[in-house]
């Protein structure tokens, strides 16, 4: 006890001899959280692997979701930055390790196999428990439901998780995202039918909703990389990066929403 007394009044000691007194009783109110965005992600591993590879490893994530009860695990404070996002880009803000709270999920990913590729869908307990944690992170940091996103949003043909088996409808019908009204995509995709929209026209869109695309009018695999990505989210029963009448009433109606 002594010893605890004595290093504790030799720290003190240390601060009054710096000579820094800071006054902290004025607090501005031009302020919010460094926290933009939440970024989803399957770790492709079980879930032991997945815990020795985010906290021993050289990447790492603020939460991992685990699989079975689907208990939420926090590995990295959220004052901290993690190592979950690498490259990356959303709405125009880079390298989103900075300025986003990543949760990784236990999930396989996808095998392929003679028959075509399959995918891994996630349980229930996963999903409710997704759905918990990001709405206290979003009430916390004021994070905008359209900044609710998947790794392969923020970095198209780098990285596919968490995969078109993410209920991304779901969540958003918790308040967790953005996801297109039926009848007006519907409407607009008869528009576009008739109406087929430059590749111009689809990257400019594209950027809008948030994803790094340049302007070059040309179909490039940038693009249809792009482009994939977007329909995973917003429509994963066909992500196969063509440029259709559906897809641009998708892309239409979510602009429309901001």
């Amino acid at each position: 006890m002594k010893k605890l007394v004595l290093a504790s009044l030799l720290l003190l000691l240390a601060g009054c001899s710096s000579g820094l007194r800071i006054d902290r009783s004025h607090v501005s109110a031009n302020q919010d959280s460094r926290v933009q965005f939440v970024v989803l992600h399957y770790t492709n591993a079980s879930l032991e692997r997945s815990l020795a590879l985010l906290t021993q490893g050289e990447v790492s994530s603020h939460y991992l979701i685990g699989d079975g009860p689907g208990t939420v695990y926090q590995l990295v404070d959220e004052n901290r930055r993690a190592w979950h996002a690498g490259e990356s880009q959303w709405q125009g803000r880079t390298w989103l390790n900075a300025s986003s709270i990543g949760i990784e999920i236990v999930n396989p990913g996808f095998t392929d196999t003679p028959n075509g590729r399959r995918w891994y869908p996630y349980s229930e307990a996963q999903v409710q428990a997704v759905i918990a944690l990001v709405k206290d992170i979003i009430k916390r940091h004021g994070i905008s439901p359209r900044n609710i996103i998947g790794h392969s949003d923020i970095a198209p043909g780098r990285k596919q998780d968490p995969g078109p088996l993410f209920p991304w409808k779901r969540l958003a019908e918790a308040g967790l995202g953005l996801w297109p009204d039926a009848n007006a995509v519907a409407r607009q995709q008869v528009y576009y039918a008739a109406n087929p929209p430059s590749i111009g026209w689809y990257q400019q869109q594209l950027a809008r909703a948030g994803y790094a695309i340049a302007p070059t009018g040309v179909w490039d695999p940038a693009t249809r990389a792009t482009l994939t990505a977007f329909q995973m989210h917003f429509r994963p029963q066909r992500y196969d990066g063509v440029a259709d009448a559906q897809t641009a009433a998708i892309l239409q109606v979510l602009n429309s929403m901001h």
